[in-house]
């Protein structure tokens, strides 16, 4: 295992699964929020902060180790589409760190949480969540890797001044934006990441390249802490981490969603089967290499509650 003074090994020295939190999106339109919107979870920011903190809160209360902001839609470019200003959107990504923490701080002095103190991991979303159109499950952006990273430069500078423990570079749909997160990281030598690909089959990134190749991108340096895959379909998750075992040494996460499809057009989930055996599944997962697991797109506290029931 990857062991460089990675963020993740006091947690790993103590139990054999890091447990994840599940869905934000989907959690708060459960309780009311109203989401159709580009900015998507974001703009809850602005509008009702204090439903993300109970949700982090409920996540926490679950068993989470890790919980993860609501700043995956929040980007300079997204909310300046809707009028607001730089200083008010790094307020607004400030604020994403600030209620995981105002969360955790509450779950400490309720001795809801044992040792050791979960982590904050900042949600660093694609380029392709900002278009708002499915395109974080597409990948082919039609722009270079010095665009992706003139993106990605300011909010992520701006996250890791927020307070938050490591970034989560979530649901990346291509090999281009792989290599410019790990471009920009070595522009802040000090920040840890996990990088997490959305997948369209058992071997392919949604871009449609080799899963395989994509991590090999990650592997090449010890800023990243872990890597894996999440918002992916559960059934392909244990080939696609058996692929990744065998090129990277790092912990693995993952963290699927339900298996429901999401149409972008609509900005609605389809009707399906879905997973009714998440946590099941889940210990398939482990045996295919998974040290860090949880949930994405309508996953719940509950099932959260699940795996760490079982690990």
């Amino acid at each position: 295992m990857w062991l460089m003074e990675n963020i993740f090994n006091k947690f790993l020295q103590q139990k054999r699964v890091i447990i994840l939190d599940g869905a934000m999106a989907t959690e708060l339109e459960k309780r009311g929020a109203d989401l159709n919107h580009p900015l998507w979870s974001a703009k809850i920011l602005a509008e009702q902060p204090e439903l993300i903190k109970q949700v982090h809160l409920d996540y926490l209360k679950s068993g989470a180790d890790i919980i993860t902001t609501a700043s995956y839609q929040a980007s300079f470019e997204g909310f300046a589409k809707y009028g607001y200003s730089e200083k008010e959107v790094v307020e607004l990504m400030k604020l994403s760190t600030q209620l995981a923490v105002n969360a955790r701080d509450e779950a400490i002095q309720k001795g809801i949480i044992k040792s050791p103190e979960p982590l904050i991991a900042a949600s660093v979303g694609p380029y392709g969540a900002m278009l708002a159109d499915g395109s974080e499950y597409k990948g082919n952006y039609g722009i270079d890797i010095k665009a992706l990273k003139n993106f990605h430069r300011r909010r992520m500078q701006t996250l890791l001044e927020s307070g938050a423990d490591l970034l989560a570079c979530e649901t990346i749909p291509c090999a281009d934006e792989a290599i410019a997160l790990v471009e920009l990281l070595a522009e802040f030598p000090h920040a840890q990441a996990w990088i997490s690909f959305s997948c369209k089959d058992e071997r392919h990134v949604s871009s449609g390249e080799n899963f395989a190749d994509c991590i090999r991108i990650v592997n090449q340096t010890v800023q990243v802490a872990a890597v894996g895959v999440n918002c992916t379909s559960p059934v392909y998750i244990s080939s696609l981490l058996r692929i990744a075992s065998t090129v990277t040494g790092k912990p693995l996460l993952v963290y699927p969603n339900k298996g429901e499809t999401w149409d972008a057009l609509h900005k609605c989930w389809l009707a399906g089967a879905g997973n009714n055996n998440f946590s099941e599944q889940a210990l398939q997962w482990f045996n295919a290499g998974a040290s860090l697991i949880g949930g994405c797109c309508r996953t719940t506290p509950e099932d959260i509650r699940s795996l760490k029931q079982i690990f």
